[in-house]
């Protein structure tokens, strides 16, 4: 089943789906400052385009372009910007 996700006054949407080794989105990101909250471990795919990363324990932002990914652990919180639209997709495990 395809789940339809949408946040942040529809700014931030995705379709959600499983597979055998756990449930994942893939979305796209208008621009603009989001704060998400995890509940599992997720991993954050970047697809296309580039977001800037406040990732929990740190306080730089890293930018992270198509083809990189980073790890956020289960029960924290990460703060995204996004200049332009910008795809993902994400593992949560």
């Amino acid at each position: 089943m395809i789940q339809e996700n949408q946040y942040f006054e529809g700014n931030v949407k995705s379709l959600g789906y499983a597979t055998a080794d756990g449930k994942s989105t893939i979305g796209i990101i208008n621009p603009g400052e989001y704060e998400f909250g995890t509940a599992q471990k997720e991993i954050m795919h970047i697809i296309e385009g580039a977001l800037s990363a406040l990732l929990p324990d740190s306080e730089e932002w890293k930018i992270f372009n198509a083809g990189s990914r980073f790890e956020v652990a289960a029960n924290s919180s990460f703060t995204v910007k996004v200049e332009a639209q910008t795809a993902y997709l994400c593992q949560y495990r």
